[in-house]
């Protein structure tokens, strides 16, 4: 089976592509410089050359708050890319694998969020993925799948665990919002349960793929530093004492309500791998 992946040297994507070798999978790793999304005919070609069984898209504008700065860009990339790669992915057969996110949600719920639940974005990068959403189903309805997963960490890339890693290195105190709650996701984890949708599951529509428990980005902190022996102190704070250019959903905890959506482990057990890697922290 060949497997092409987009934004392959992100954090999610380099999972992906580890994954893929590891099961044994021709891959096709096409990073940005190699292919841009947001460029239809470029993209077009490409796959055509290329011929996959499988795409898994992880190409994406993943600054939610310089979404609010730039909308537009953010909509390229998000919305109209997703639909390049999914049309590009019907023209030759391929099933489409399209990653998305928490934060179409307004966060209003207080228990998880399900597949059938009503979307509502509250920032210009919700909004964008979204539009993503839209267009995968438009242009490959019978053969795509959208994940939708939640607070993405992993070893390739930028990350929460990474920054609180440095700066409780650097300090004796840390606020940490106490007031948003979601499903801190590793990567690794994810990565694996995106190539089985490609490979044998494939559950058509949008299933919701994220680490299990749940918990507020003060006690994701909290677990961190417990984690690497740090002493520094984490104290809980509110967002609205921390404000940001992008509002966060409060609560966006995802479940899947759907037969054969893919479990995966506990997002303490993400975090005691994450840690294990000992990745250095930037």
């Amino acid at each position: 089976m060949r497997i092409l992946v987009t934004g392959a040297a992100g954090m999610l994507g380099t999972d992906v592509c580890k994954a893929a070798t590891d099961a044994g999978f021709d891959v096709l790793a096409f990073e940005r410089t190699r292919l841009d999304v947001a460029d239809a005919s470029t993209v077009e070609a490409a796959v055509r050359r290329a011929g996959p069984d499988v795409i898994v898209n992880c190409a994406a504008w993943t600054d939610v708050d310089g979404a609010e700065a730039s909308p537009q860009a953010a909509l390229e990339v998000n919305g109209a890319g997703a639909g390049n790669v999914a049309r590009a992915a019907a023209g030759c057969g391929a099933w489409i694998v399209h990653v998305s996110t928490d934060y179409v949600f307004d966060g209003s719920k207080s228990e998880p969020y399900l597949e059938s639940d009503p979307v509502a974005p509250l920032s210009e990068y919700g909004r964008s993925k979204l539009e993503g959403e839209l267009a995968v189903a438009r242009e490959a309805p019978e053969q795509h799948t959208v994940v939708r997963s939640s607070w993405l960490f992993g070893a390739a890339g930028r990350c929460f665990p990474r920054t609180i890693l440095r700066l409780a290195a650097e300090r004796d105190e840390l606020t940490v919002v106490a007031d948003q709650v979601g499903c801190p996701t590793f990567t690794a984890h994810l990565a694996g349960a995106l190539i089985d949708l490609g490979r044998t599951r494939r559950l058509p529509g949008v299933v919701h793929v994220a680490a299990a428990g749940q918990c507020s980005w003060f006690e994701f902190a909290t677990e961190i530093v417990a984690s690497a022996r740090l002493p520094t102190q984490i104290k809980p704070g509110a967002t609205s004492e921390m404000p940001r250019p992008a509002p966060r959903p409060a609560y966006s905890v995802l479940r899947s309500e759907r037969a054969g959506a893919p479990r995966l482990p506990d997002w303490r057990r993400g975090l005691d791998e994450f840690m294990a890697l000992r990745v250095p922290v930037s």
